[in-house]
């Protein structure tokens, strides 16, 4: 019931009961519990066919906060959200992911304090804390395991810590997966076969089928930056492989080359900027990792038949010369079934998708039949 007032669209008592099935006596109870939670809200009346109008309910987003989080290699976004992912307050920051779990959380625990205080909220409405790391983190356990550019992260119990700090429930997933969220929540809630593809310091893929995100086994799934291609045979990755997609099509890849010809390329920004410029030598190189990525991204579509890509991470600032390249490549090697309706696009949410995905798992948390099931058992019946 309370799945349908989420749409945000009041109904009346009857509505929700011709809806669910569920008997009139049914649904007043579980109307009562949701209003004496604050998450449901009276809305006004209905058009009365006769008699006093029929009382219309839905979905209170300003009911409770939830905190956001997405840390990157180098950089860290944190929001306070309302119920329905309006951010109403977010700092981001310059922050190295190789200082350490110690400084980084330490950094997410003030920056959150100060975001509430910002947003006009107390602590005690803080419900639950969604976080993105920038490496492969474990679902079960909400653990990065043997993050390649995480020293001292290695299955470090990123929720236990927060959660102490901050005393509420913590989500901990990849920072692909909660930008691949964000992107669906905010732009493409239609959409139920999606591939979110993140190029900046690496290159992972967050992957939705069926409405759902699809995190695999282990919380492995979309990978794509240690996959091998052809170009990269020789090449040593960072992870300790040879030929993985990431060692050529990465931002600090290109960046090594542009150095290699003389140009001023210490990071993935200067890449962008330089072909902002109209760079030749960067914009011959962008288009090739486009090449290089589409042959990943080919294979993909072959495999999941997603009906949008979206391109996202710092190297997409670049503009249209990736995605060209990447467009190049799976249109000419995918089947044209899989490729008649595909559309391979920008990322809209851009900076903010990680707060906004993040926002979205924690919300998911809050509203859950289980979370909202023991909140009510806590809650004294008015």
């Amino acid at each position: 019931m309370f799945d349908l007032l989420r749409d945000g669209r009041p109904r009346t008592r009857a509505q929700l009961a011709a809806a669910t099935g569920l008997a009139r006596s049914t649904v007043a109870a579980r109307l009562d519990a949701l209003l004496r939670l604050g998450l449901v809200t009276p809305y006004g009346g209905a058009e009365s066919t006769g008699g006093r109008p029929p009382s219309l309910f839905a979905l209170n987003p300003s009911a409770r906060v939830v905190g956001a989080v997405d840390l990157g290699a180098t950089h860290a976004v944190a929001a306070v959200t309302d119920l329905s992912g309006t951010i109403l307050a977010e700092h981001g920051e310059a922050l190295d992911i190789a200082e350490g779990p110690q400084v980084v959380l330490d950094w997410v625990v003030g920056t959150l304090r100060e975001l509430l205080r910002q947003a006009g909220r107390s602590p005690s409405e803080l419900a639950a804390v969604g976080t993105g790391l920038p490496g492969p983190v474990e679902h079960s356990s909400g653990r990065a395991i043997n993050p390649p550019i995480m020293p001292g992260w290695d299955r470090y119990d990123v929720a236990g810590h927060l959660g102490r700090e901050l005393g509420v429930p913590v989500l901990v997933d990849n920072d692909v997966n909660i930008m691949a969220l964000g992107e669906r929540s905010a732009h493409l809630p239609d959409v139920d076969e999606l591939v979110f593809i993140k190029v900046a310091t690496g290159i992972g893929a967050g992957i939705v089928t069926g409405g759902r995100l699809q995190r695999g086994a282990q919380g492995t799934a979309g990978d794509l930056g240690h996959v091998r291609v052809s170009r990269a045979d020789g090449v040593i990755c960072r992870c300790g492989n040879e030929g993985c997609l990431e060692a050529i099509a990465a931002g600090p890849a290109i960046a090594a080359r542009l150095r290699s010809e003389g140009l001023k390329a210490r990071r993935t920004q200067d890449v962008v900027d330089l072909v902002r410029g109209g760079n030749v030598v960067a914009l011959r190189e962008v288009r090739q990792a486009g090449r290089d990525l589409g042959e990943v991204v080919a294979t993909m579509v072959n495999l999941i038949n997603p009906s949008v890509v979206v391109i996202g991470g710092l190297l997409a600032n670049a503009g249209e010369h990736l995605l060209a390249g990447i467009r190049e490549v799976v249109y000419h090697r995918s089947p044209p079934l899989a490729t008649e309706h595909l559309r391979i696009v920008a990322s809209r949410a851009a900076d903010q998708a990680g707060v906004l995905g993040a926002s979205v798992m924690a919300v998911e948390h809050v509203l859950s039949p289980e979370a909202i099931d023991a909140a009510a058992a806590d809650s004294p019946a008015g």
